[in-house]
C-alpha cells in the first residue's frame, strides 16, 4: 500500500512505501560510516567563506597576565556597578515610606560591593567574587524587608 504515487515521503516507514527495511537501514549505516571521511576533523567547523590564511587560527596559548588583568577589571567594574545600584536603591528607599531597615540593608550591601571593587582592582579576585555575592545577598534581604 503506497501513500503517494510520486515517490516515498521522507517520514514514511520503509514498509509503507514498498521498500525492504533491511536495505534502508543498510544505506543509512553506510552513510554514517562514510561521513567522517568526507570532512577532516580540523576543517569540520570551517566555513568555505573563510578567506584567511591557513595559519591564521586563534592561538591556543593564552597569556596569564592578560587573563588576570581581565579578571581584575571585571571584578572592579562589577563591584562599582553593584555599589552604585545599591546606593541608588538606598537613597530611593530612604525618601519613601519604607522601614529604616530597608535603606540600611541596601547601603550595607553597596558598601560590601564597593569593598569588593577595591579588592578586585588589587587582584584579589576570589575574595572580590565572594564579597560581591554577599553584598548582593544583603541587598536582596533588604528588598525582602520592603
Amino acid at each position: 500500500m503506497r501513500r503517494s504515487s510520486v515517490g516515498p515521503s521522507n517520514n514514511a516507514p520503509a514498509s509503507v512505501v514498498g521498500e525492504e527495511p533491511g536495505t534502508v537501514d543498510g544505506r543509512k549505516l553506510a552513510a554514517i560510516v562514510d561521513a567522517p571521511h568526507l570532512v577532516s576533523r580540523r576543517d569540520a567547523l570551517r566555513s568555505p567563506a573563510m578567506s584567511g590564511r591557513g595559519d591564521s587560527e586563534i592561538p591556543d596559548v593564552v597569556d596569564p597576565a592578560e587573563v588576570a588583568r581581565r579578571a581584575r577589571w571585571t571584578a572592579a567594574g562589577t563591584g562599582v556597578l553593584l555599589a552604585l545600584a545599591g546606593l541608588a536603591a538606598s537613597v530611593l528607599r530612604a525618601t519613601g515610606s519604607a522601614p529604616a531597615l530597608v535603606p540600611a540593608a541596601y547601603a550595607l550591601g553597596a558598601l560590601v560591593c564597593a569593598l569588593a571593587a577595591v579588592l578586585g582592582s588589587r587582584g584579589r579576585t576570589r575574595g572580590a567574587l565572594w564579597l560581591l555575592l554577599i553584598g548582593a545577598m544583603v541587598m536582596a534581604l533588604g528588598d525582602q524587608f520592603d
